[in-house]
């Protein structure tokens, strides 16, 4: 069984404070780049007349979302020593805030911001929809076939046993403890 000293072994290449600005930077180009161009390939158009002005409502689980994925992105940097990016990925496991909960809260952070915005702006065409599905599918696939193996390989026992307690996309309620 891992202890905390081992699922957290310094083998940080940067300072603590640059890994993070690095992780930042990281999700502030992916963030920019999707609010740069799905919106306009999604159809999405601001109306507030009638019944459409409670549609704004989506805004907090949206928001949340988006706050949610960039405390992940901060994580990465602060405390896995990396980024997102698969290019300078985090040395160190992550396992502190919201991914005491989930395993992928970056992911199911951005689509309840993603569905949000898709609510507000009021855009549901069937081919869109079925897009969508498309990628989610596709965004599983990756982390079935390319995260996790690559996290256990870089992380062994230490990645089991996060993976053993924490589910990889339904959030638990209560965080989990990691042994010590």
């Amino acid at each position: 069984m891992p202890n905390a000293r081992s699922m957290h072994a310094p083998t940080e290449q940067a300072p603590r404070w640059l890994a993070a600005i690095m992780s930042l930077a990281v999700g502030a180009a992916f963030l920019g780049l999707w609010f740069s161009l799905l919106p306009q390939w999604l159809g999405f158009k601001v109306e507030m007349s009638g019944a459409v002005r409670w549609r704004w409502l989506a805004a907090i689980p949206s928001a949340l979302g988006f706050s949610m994925a960039l405390r992940c992105i901060w994580d990465f940097g602060w405390t896995g020593r990396g980024t997102p990016a698969p290019i300078a990925p985090p040395q160190r496991l992550v396992v502190v805030g919201v991914y005491r909960h989930v395993r992928n809260p970056m992911y199911v952070g951005f689509a309840a911001g993603w569905i949000g915005l898709w609510i507000i702006f009021g855009h549901a065409d069937p081919s869109l929809i079925a897009a969508v599905a498309a990628v989610a599918l596709a965004v599983h696939l990756f982390v079935v076939f390319y995260e996790e193996p690559t996290l256990h390989n870089k992380f062994g026992a230490d990645y089991e046993e996060y993976r053993r307690n924490v589910r990889r996309w339904w959030p638990r309620l209560r965080a989990w403890n990691q042994p010590n």
